[in-house]
């Protein structure tokens, strides 16, 4: 007959399975990642923040995903590594603390579908309806779009948690490195059948949601598209919905794999794994594919290192708000290649490969 422990405060976890040798690779490798998505979540959140110039809706409802993967990792990255370097025998973790670990988790998950979404909406916007797009994307919408995509998982996990933390306890063993909802209901011996129906009733409209609207937003902008005689236009639509669609893409494949896997217990191991790659691949390939992409923070990288380089005949940077015209009275010999930047009230770079005698007059 099975001893039960009823209600303990405190639970055991289930070592990650990695062989002794690979025991300190995995671990860097872990460590790497974890410092990695801090420095550059961290940065983009930060540039975001100082350039005025990208004070947009676009980059500000990004800004979602940033802190979303940092407080993702953050949750789980640092107690792996703790576990790691632990015997199994002392994986001990108290209750309250996994369901702080379970209820962030799937805060983590759900908002990350929540944000692409509002994020797919500000797209569709800006390409459908560009003329209305800053009558439309105001500061309070963006912050009514923000709330929404954080308020919705807050309840939808809040009612999650709550279902299971009603139930009473008679097992202590978490077959997981980390704690989730279904680890934490399995340790119950009372019936969960209001647990996996509301479970799977809350995976399946998420998905649903998350599908149909990118769905319905890229089939719009498509149709924006097609129908359009711009360049200028469908070039835009490609660059931004494109960065758009490869973050959905990574994300929606790491779920999908996460969410298999959970239903195969013999694979427990790689459901494992693929529930700690969920936190750690978009969390560093969020920040590198919308730093790539975007024009602006290339811009600002630009700017950045530029005015550290020094040239080897001079530098010429002007921040002015001068009107310049053509005076045969002063001549500046410029060399082949040099980047004359200039702000007039807008950003404008010149790039002139030229060999030749420019004449300026400032005014």
């Amino acid at each position: 007959m099975e001893n039960y422990t009823y209600n303990s405060p405190t639970l055991q976890l289930k070592a990650l399975n990695v062989s002794k040798a690979s025991v300190y690779p995995v671990f860097l490798l872990f460590l790497f990642s974890y410092l990695f998505i801090m420095v550059a979540n961290v940065s983009i959140a930060v540039l975001i923040f100082i350039d005025k110039n990208l004070h947009q809706p676009m980059y500000l409802l990004f800004c979602n995903l940033p802190f979303n993967d940092i407080l993702g990792n953050s949750i789980l990255l640092p107690h792996l590594l703790k576990d790691m370097l632990r015997p199994p025998s002392e994986l001990f973790i108290s209750y309250y603390e996994c369901v702080v670990q379970a209820f962030t988790t799937h805060m983590f998950g759900t908002t990350s579908h929540t944000v692409l979404m509002i994020m797919a909406f500000d797209r569709y916007v800006a390409i459908s309806n560009p003329l209305r797009y800053n009558t439309i994307m105001t500061n309070r919408m963006v912050m009514k779009l923000t709330v929404w995509a954080w308020g919705v998982p807050l309840v939808l996990v809040g009612i999650l948690l709550g279902l299971t933390i009603r139930l009473n306890r008679c097992r202590t063993m978490i077959r997981s490195p980390s704690c989730d909802n279904a680890s934490l209901f399995k340790l119950s011996c009372e019936s969960v059948l209001i647990n996996n129906v509301y479970g799977l009733t809350f995976t399946v409209v998420m998905f649903t949601a998350s599908i149909g609207s990118m769905v319905i937003t890229y089939t719009k902008i498509a149709v924006v598209c097609l129908t359009s005689n711009s360049k200028s236009l469908n070039s835009k639509a490609l660059k931004t919905c494109s960065t758009h669609l490869v973050v959905f893409l990574v994300m929606m494949i790491s779920v999908l794999s996460n969410v298999t896997l959970h239903r195969f217990p013999l694979y427990s191991d790689y459901r494992t794994l693929c529930g700690i790659l969920f936190h750690i691949v978009p969390g560093s390939l969020n920040p590198i594919i919308y730093g790539v992409q975007s024009k602006e923070i290339r811009h600002f990288l630009f700017k950045l290192f530029q005015s550290k380089k020094v040239l080897p005949s001079f530098h010429l940077d002007l921040d002015l708000e001068l009107n310049l015209y053509l005076d045969p009275n002063l001549t500046l010999h410029l060399d082949p290649n040099l980047v004359l930047q200039l702000s007039l009230g807008l950003d404008l770079q010149l790039h002139l490969n030229l060999d030749m005698d420019i004449n300026l007059h400032l005014a």
